[in-house]
């Protein structure tokens, strides 16, 4: 995770990021930090482990808080780096940052596909990709910040198999993030089904995610970030935690709570003004680590 120094509404992003709300930015910079502290408490207090890097003051990074869309780490020691959108969102890949990874990971090889960005296509990590690693599929909605070619790159890399479909919101815009519209964790996912137009490829996500059960949230529970949530592993324990914001726990109807209780615990920690002003939630701020530690 990322602990921001710079936090605050990103005009280069809110274009095609229609989560995003102006009229919060006051004070965004001291509100999200507090935010934040309080989130890596919360994850701490369940068992699970946290790095946690400061943002630098130069270069002005308004979103560095989601680390998630510019890099992913991957059990065989790959770094994968990828093409943003917004052009203040590369100067997120900050030296500190991959100092600190190659510092304290045992980091094999860096896969760069930021070139892709000369041609203005994009692929934004975990954010463009929803990846169910144990099937070796990644889910991806189109969308101006998920190009297919970059797609096909990555999946070549792992071996993995892309599952490319549209997906919009209750005013008709693509969605601009896979990942605010789905989750997919070990035996659980959380989709908005009702975003996914053609029924045969609704029908054909369904069969892909296999025998999960699924939670099926509305277009209101979407915007209330239900679909941006990330399934963690604590230590100590084989019980998984499903990490979501206040705003999306909120938003759920009891019997879905009970599902994903069946399944795993919560952690809901309060995020509305990094909602607000990012336009991302809880998922957004986690980049997952998948490697050892030196």
């Amino acid at each position: 995770m990322v602990r921001p120094c710079s936090f605050g509404f990103n005009a280069q992003t809110a274009t095609n990021n229609a989560f995003q709300r102006r009229g919060f930015e006051s004070g965004a910079q001291e509100a999200a930090l507090k935010e934040f502290d309080a989130f890596v408490a919360l994850l701490r207090s369940h068992g699970v482990v946290v790095d946690v890097i400061e943002d630098t003051p130069q270069p002005h990074t308004p979103d560095s808080i989601f680390p998630n869309n510019w890099f992913s780490t991957h059990s065989d020691g790959t770094l994968v780096l990828y093409p943003m959108c917004a052009p203040n969102r590369r100067l997120e890949r900050k030296q500190a940052v991959m100092d600190y990874l190659i510092g304290t990971f045992d980091i094999r090889n860096i896969y760069d596909l930021t070139p892709y960005e000369s041609k203005d296509k994009f692929l934004e990590g975990t954010g463009s990709m929803v990846i169910d690693r144990e099937a070796g599929i990644v889910y991806a909605c189109r969308a101006p910040r998920t190009d297919e070619d970059v797609l096909k790159e990555f999946c070549k890399l792992f071996d993995w198999d892309y599952f490319l479909f549209d997906a919009i919101d209750a005013s008709g815009k693509a969605i601009y993030h896979t990942n605010v519209m789905m989750c997919v964790g070990t035996n659980l996912a959380v989709v908005c089904l009702d975003s996914i137009r053609d029924a045969s490829v609704r029908d054909e996500l369904v069969s892909l995610l296999g025998k999960r059960d699924i939670v099926d949230i509305s277009y209101d529970q979407m915007g209330n970030f239900a679909g941006n949530m990330l399934e963690v592993q604590p230590g100590g324990t084989e019980r998984p935690l499903l990490v979501m914001s206040a705003a999306a726990r909120e938003s759920l109807r009891q019997e879905q709570l009970r599902l994903i209780k069946s399944h795993c615990d919560i952690a809901s920690p309060d995020l509305s003004i990094i909602e607000a002003n990012g336009g991302g939630s809880a998922r957004c701020m986690l980049a997952e680590i998948f490697y050892e530690e030196f």
